[in-house]
């Protein structure tokens, strides 16, 4: 039986991401040079420049001009195309999720929410905000307006067990999906929640989701610039 030997670069770039996983090398730490890991592995500067570009090009290291390259901080992802759960996506990068509801109400549709979810004015919806974090850090804020005719237990479940989305997931599967991404600045409440600076960029999407004909759901999702970033692949065949 005949075994592959992984290209050296590709030995180089897993000797960093081990270490940069272990937090043997931790965020803001800096790595060993281009020049020290050419003679560690007995290799071209040039294998070495390949092995760490690869790690900046997926967000764990950063080159800084005249001081070298540093561990950054991942951020988390989400694919623009699809409705994730954002419990499992924290859970799948190997971190701890956990959230707080903020607010768990009845309201009176107002002008934007009787729109965006095609009701009459006035009409009662239900409204939920919660905060999710990713290792302890606030990661996404969730602002929901749920139709009850078609998801009428909302308000009584257990958020700490079943997100907003595994609950409606549960109850009325998606069929189509809406999504408007815009950058915006934080107001006073959101940089509250999300512990951030008043002011400082975020990154908004609003959401709007349908189960057959019938509109389900209109939801703001806000995440601190820093800390976030969607992602979009597309196949062309």
């Amino acid at each position: 039986m005949s075994s592959t030997t992984p290209p050296r670069y590709k030995v180089i770039e897993a000797f960093l991401l081990e270490r940069i996983q272990n937090g043997v090398y931790p965020v803001h730490h800096q790595i060993p040079t281009e020049e020290q890991l050419a003679r560690d592995f007995a290799v071209s500067r040039m294998t070495a420049n390949k092995a760490i570009t690869h790690l900046v090009q997926q967000g764990y290291l950063t080159r800084q001009a005249g001081l070298g390259t540093f561990v950054i901080e991942r951020k988390a992802e989400s694919s623009l195309h699809e409705v994730m759960n954002i419990a499992a996506e924290v859970r799948a990068r190997g971190r701890a999720y956990s959230n707080r509801v903020l607010r768990c109400e009845a309201v009176a549709a107002d002008d934007e929410v009787a729109l965006r979810l095609g009701l009459r004015l006035g009409a009662e919806v239900f409204h939920s905000i919660l905060v999710h974090f990713e290792d302890g850090v606030a990661i996404q804020l969730e602002d929901r307006y749920v139709n009850p005719r078609w998801v009428p237990h909302y308000l009584q479940s257990d958020f700490s067990r079943q997100t907003p989305n595994e609950v409606l997931v549960a109850s009325c599967p998606i069929s189509d999906v809406e999504h408007i991404v815009e950058a915006v600045l934080a107001t006073a409440d959101t940089a509250c929640w999300l512990g951030i600076a008043e002011g400082a960029a975020c990154l908004s999407m609003i959401r709007r989701t349908w189960s057959d004909e019938h509109l389900v759901s209109y939801v703001r999702l806000l995440h601190p610039g820093d800390r976030y970033k969607l992602s979009s692949t597309t196949r062309h065949r």
